[in-house]
This record gives C-alpha cells, structure tokens and sequence, in this order.
C-alpha cells in the first residue's frame, strides 16, 4: 500500500469528509472500498468517541502546555553557519589540486547586483522586444524569489519542488499570484509532475537566477492584468534572452566595474585562502564563463587595490581559463586559445601546455586533462551553480563543493529558539494526525465526522505557515519544504556536491588533511537538524495533568 502522506496536505477549513476521499485518490478506489468496507460499522459508537476524546486530550494538552519555550530545546547545540557540510566523505589530504569558479565563488556580490540586471533586462524587452512600456515601472522584489526554483514553458508556473518531484502546496505562482491546491490540480492533475510534464519545466538554480524568477513572475502577471493573450514559452525565451544580453553584451560587466563598491564585497579572507593553498604546494585553477576583462577588473578590485596584494592576481594561479562556456566545457572538443591581454584577442598558435601568468580561452575538460595530467579524485572544483559549475566535475570524477551564499541565513534562523519551536510542535500535530489516520482506518468515514480532523490540520498549517515566514513569505527555505523534509533543490545539492559551504574561504577552519565525513545521524543535508516533537512532549508529558471534567 502507499503512502498516506497527502492525507497531511488538506487545506484549511475544507469538510472533513475530504480526507476519505484523498486517502481514496491515494491507494485506489477498489482498495478504499474494501478498506472502508471492512471496518465501517466493526466499532461501536461509544468506541470511536473515546479514541477520539484521547486524542482531543493530548491535542489540548500540548496547547496547553507549550505556551513557553522548553529549556531541553534552547539547551540544542546550534550548527555553525559558516561550516562545512558533507554529503559525501572528502579526505582533503587526497586533494592536490583546488579549481574555481568566478562570479559568486571566488567573487560576492551585493545586493544592488539583482536589482542592476533585473533593470537592465526590463529595459531591453521594452526597447528591442517590443513589450508594453508599462513593464519599464517593474521593480525588483528580493523578498520573492529563493533558488532553486522551477518554471512552466507551458503554464507559466514558478513553482518550488519537493525532494520527490512533487509541488509545494504553497509555493506554486501564476505570476505574483499563489495558486491554491485546487487550481494546482485543475492544471496538473494532481502535485506530482509527471515525465511529459518535467519535460517543459526549467531549472532556476544559480544566484543570478533571483533578478530572472522576479522578472518571469512580473511579466506573466502584467499580461494577466492587461487581459492580454500571452504563451509562456515564448515569455520564458524572450527574459532569458534579456538577461543572456545583459551578461553577453558587456553592459552589466561594464557596470560593475564602473562602480565595483557598489556591488563587489572586498574579502581578504579569499586571498588568505589562496595564498595557504600556495604554501601547502597545492595547484590552483580558475575556470569562468566571464571574459577576462571583467575578471581582471573584479580581482584587481578584490585583491590588489588598496595593497592587499602587491602582485599580480594572476600569481595565485597555475592556469587561468575564461570564457570557459560551461556546461559545453566539460562535454566538448574546443580547443584552448591564448588569450593576448596586450592586444586584447586570441592568439592561432596551438595550446599544448598552460603557463603561470598566462590566460587561455575556451578548451574542454579533455584537453585540460591531457594537458595536466591532473585527473579524478585528486581534484576538487568549487562552483555555486549545481549543473553547468558541478554536474560536469562530479561526472568527471573530480570531487565538488557548493557554495551557496544563503546557506548562512537559513542556518541561522534554523538556530532561533523560534523556528526550534514551531517544528518540534509541528510534529506533534503530525503525530496527532497519524493517530487520527488510524481512527479512520478502524471506523471508516464515520471517525472523519469529528471536527477534530479540522482543527488539527489548522494547527499544523499554521505552523508551517510561521515556519516558512522566517525564511522567504512566498516559496519558504531554499533547502526544506514547509514540512521540514528536503527540497527538490536540496535533491540536486545532494546529487553533485560532494561538500557545500557559504564561501570558500570556510576551509581556512580545516587543517588540509582533514577528513570530512557525513554525520552519523544524517538523513539528506547535513546542516539541516530535525526537531523532534519529544523536545516538547517531555515538558508536557512530565507536568500533572488534571482530570477532564
């Protein structure tokens, strides 16, 4: 038999009466027949109004008696926002050789970086695609979008997955609009995406995908306004072609290093990293989509003005690689160029070995091995965007590490009293409804009569609603669900990194023979710990409890 789980997912103040039906749309009508069949009318009366009363007790029993936080609760040890998080063992001793990335690895940018290519992009739909000039009075909103997120080619959807492909009763927008549970199944049939369904979604996993959601969102929702007939495919080709302009056409580039205070964060910390890496005679590696000339100008800005670094970036690195066009760089056949930073062009002569100092464009992973010699497990790449920076390396055997700059925040609030609170409660209440699944399959339709059902599902959507305000108010955590289980974004964080972290530089608090090892208790993300509901029960189940009148 499956699951029961949906059971879970009634909306508020829907009839009691539903549940009979989800639990027959789960495990089939004949089977729900003989089910219901079997026990309605096995139990007298007298029987399910005492069942149920136990479980009303205990219900009001914790209302009661978790008005306060526990101290067994505020006494959890809090995990460290800036640590290291394994999902598979890592001995860095092993590790030889330590490539990165550029743009939001090696480099963090401000906040005024999403709201600079939102403009930008808006403003390049209106002058060369044509769109309504009305679009010019969008604003960015970075308090809607979170990665990791999914849009609808065909319906125009922003929607936030599960760890098992299934969609987020609450985080599922037409535009800036949230869709309830009934329209989601009016346009997919049910939460679960099927394979001919999955086919028209599109993944949204990096950091500069935040400016791209709020923008996708704000422009399906103007032509719903507008009474305007619109195909989302074609609204999804023409922002993603607004914001490949602004990355490709130098303006945003250009942008940044006209006022790098404005959206770089100088970190010395970064330099310090590398230089130990130098020291410890490890290879260093920079592999990046963005040409030279942004580079340069950013790590010029970063590492050498203002004397923290007299040389020349480029010391730090045994090979530099630009406009390395990644994912493409991992499966293809390109060739290396030399990159002439006095002529500002590439060069004809044949790539057969990297020099320190210089830079290459292009190339493949098959030519870097060859010509390195630098293969499998002895490399370790960082990147923040899980397909075109880590699918490839892991894929590859090299060893990966995530970096996800919001990884701070979330484990901070995972820290709060707070939020510590609203999960171990929301597990009681889980635990209450599983009992309650029990009534029903002892007494049939008639245990659903009780308005209990309903309370308990109010409850429990009310702490999920608390839990994901402290994150995002739209789509909740990156990595969790409302429910406190992984998301579908956490599936792939799992899938190809081998390690994750907010920055690079969180390995200066690692010796390099380390071992890093998944924790013993690990379910899927190690940095998410699970609250149980007995942090709470053991307050309440110890107190005296008076008799009920």
């Amino acid at each position: 038999m499956r699951s029961l789980r949906p059971i879970f997912s009634l909306p508020l103040r829907r009839s009691a009466h539903l549940a009979v039906n989800y639990i027959r749309e789960v495990i089939g009508v004949e089977t729900s027949r003989r089910w219901f069949g079997d026990h309605t009318g096995s139990r007298n009366p007298a029987e399910l109004a005492h069942e149920i009363e136990k479980i009303r007790i205990d219900f009001e029993d914790v209302q009661l008696s978790i008005l306060d936080i526990p101290p067994a609760l505020r006494s959890m040890p809090a995990m460290k926002p800036e640590d290291i998080y394994v999902n598979k063992n890592l001995r860095l001793d092993s590790i030889q050789v330590y490539g990165f990335d550029y743009d939001y690895t090696l480099a963090h940018y401000s906040k005024n970086l999403q709201s600079l290519t939102y403009d930008l992009a808006k403003e390049f739909l209106v002058s060369e695609l044509k769109y309504p000039k009305s679009c010019l009075q969008f604003e960015y909103d970075p308090y809607f979008p979170v990665r990791g997120l999914y849009f609808d080619r065909r319906n125009g959807c922003l929607m936030k997955l599960d760890f098992f492909g299934s969609i987020e009763p609450d985080s599922c927008f037409l535009g800036r609009q949230k869709l309830s549970r009934e329209e989601i199944i009016k346009t997919y049939g049910s939460r679960h995406i099927g394979r001919e369904q999955a086919r028209e979604l599109i993944s949204l996993m990096d950091f500069f995908c935040f400016s791209e959601v709020c923008l996708l969102a704000d422009v399906v929702q103007h032509f719903i306004d507008a009474r305007l007939d619109y195909d989302a495919s074609y609204v999804y080709d023409d922002v993603k072609h607004a914001i490949q302009h602004v990355h490709g056409s130098g303006v945003l580039h250009r942008t940044i290093l006209s006022d790098p205070e404005k959206y770089l964060m100088k970190n010395d910390k970064v330099l310090k990293f590398l230089t130990k890496l130098k020291e410890k005679g490890k290879k260093i590696f920079l592999l990046t989509n963005s040409p030279y000339y942004f580079v340069n100008g950013g790590m010029r800005f970063l590492l050498q003005d203002g004397g923290i670094y007299r040389d020349s970036w480029r010391d730090l690195f045994d090979v530099v690689i630009v406009r390395a066009n990644k994912p493409t760089f991992y499966t293809s056949e390109h060739p290396f160029r030399y990159y002439d930073i006095e002529k500002d062009t590439v060069t004809f002569r044949a790539v057969d070995r990297f020099i320190p100092g210089q830079v290459y464009y292009y190339g493949c992973l098959k030519s870097f091995r060859q010509i390195t010699k630098w293969n499998g497990p002895e490399v370790i790449y960082f990147g923040d965007h899980l397909f075109s920076d880590l699918s490839g390396p892991s894929k590859a055997g090299w060893r990966t590490v995530a970096i996800i700059h919001e990884l701070e925040n979330e484990i901070r609030v995972q820290n709060t009293d707070d939020y510590r609170f609203q999960q171990a409660k929301f597990h009681i209440v889980q635990e209450l409804l599983g009992k309650f699944i029990l009534m029903v399959s002892k007494f049939g339709e008639r245990a659903c009569d009780y308005p209990l059902l309903e309370e308990l599902n109010e409850e429990r959507s009310r702490c999920r609603c608390k839990m994901r305000n402290m994150f995002n108010p739209s789509f909740g955590p990156t990595f969790l669900t409302d429910c406190g289980y992984e998301s579908g974004f956490a599936y792939h964080l799992h899938n190809y990194a081998d390690v994750y972290t907010s920055k690079p530089e969180n390995f200066l608090d690692y010796p390099f023979d380390a071992w890093l090892h998944v924790p013993s208790d690990i379910k899927i993300l190690s940095h998410h710990v699970k609250v149980s509901s007995s942090f709470l029960k053991e307050k309440y189940d110890c107190e005296p409890k008076e008799p009920k009148k």
